[in-house]
């Protein structure tokens, strides 16, 4: 049963990962973006083309997420240009358009077939009593290192103050002279990389076919509201969360074909915890 729960600890920092991607454009841009996973799928079926073009693994993993992080960077210039002042409920369903055509213009690119994503490190793994794989330790590494160094980022730095500011009152942080616009595009580069190392890191561990691997922001954003779209660290441990249960389900022949919804009935526990105090003080 441990090791099953373990063997969710690759998708629980990937989800991890992604969730931190999430949380970081909501609190910096205000956007709650749907499009995180697919932008990161989209990097990294590119760096399978660059495999099949006979590059050494790392140069195409690198240029995969050059491409995400490009690929980022057009979709923040074009929310920074026309949707810059707009509710978050707008820009938000933006997202969701961005996705879907995401969606059509990948299968158009790369066909609808799953593809075989190489891992990192393959076959290494620690061996504690249990079988930690190479792909988890890497996950669990970049999604804690995120999680914490963005934390120290936004709350000890000049430019964190500036970021948040931008968040909070994006038309007074210009007139402050705050480059709200450029620093908000460095926020969906900067997005746009960590998606891409997210899903080349969750994508050996199951099925790539582009549209799976999109949807992968549906346990991110589980992930995210564990953390109420704010706290990094909650989300971190939330998306570790999301990985074990699933993990776990596949020990229980029962509950295996089912694990995929466990981020949905996690999403659905959450809203119901968050709006406990207004359900209680209705009841009395």
């Amino acid at each position: 049963m441990l090791q099953s729960a373990l063997a969710g600890l690759a998708a629980g920092g990937a989800y991890a990962l992604l969730g931190a991607c999430v949380v970081l454009l909501y609190r910096m841009v205000g956007v709650l973006n749907f499009s995180t996973a697919a932008v990161g799928a989209f990097g990294a079926y590119a760096s399978l083309e660059f495999l099949d073009l006979g590059w050494p693994y790392w140069v195409a993993a690198l240029g995969g997420i050059a491409v995400g992080t490009l690929l980022s960077g057009g979709i923040g210039w074009v929310m920074s240009r026309w949707f810059f002042e707009v509710s978050v409920g707008v820009r938000s369903t933006v997202t969701i358009a961005l996705l879907i055509g995401l969606l059509g213009l990948a299968h158009r690119a790369f066909g609808d077939a799953p593809k075989a994503v190489p891992s990192a490190f393959p076959g290494a793994s620690l061996d504690l009593g249990v079988t930690i794989s190479s792909d988890a330790l890497l996950a669990l590494g970049l999604a804690t290192a995120l999680a914490l160094g963005v934390g120290a980022f936004l709350n000890r730095t000049l430019l964190g103050v500036q970021l948040r500011a931008l968040s909070e009152r994006p038309t007074t942080a210009e007139l402050l002279g705050i480059p709200a616009r450029r620093l908000s595009l460095l926020v969906w580069l900067f997005g746009g990389a960590a998606a891409t190392v997210a899903v080349l890191v969750i994508a050996p561990t199951r099925p790539a076919d582009f549209s799976s691997l999109s949807f992968l922001v549906l346990p991110a954003m589980a992930a995210a509201l564990l953390g109420l779209f704010q706290n990094f660290t909650a989300t971190l441990l939330g998306g570790v969360a999301v990985g074990l249960l699933e993990g776990l389900a596949t020990y229980f022949d029962a509950v295996s074909p089912y694990r995929s919804v466990l981020p949905f009935v996690m999403v659905l526990l959450a809203l119901l915890w968050t709006q406990r105090g207004e359900v209680w003080d209705a009841a009395r």
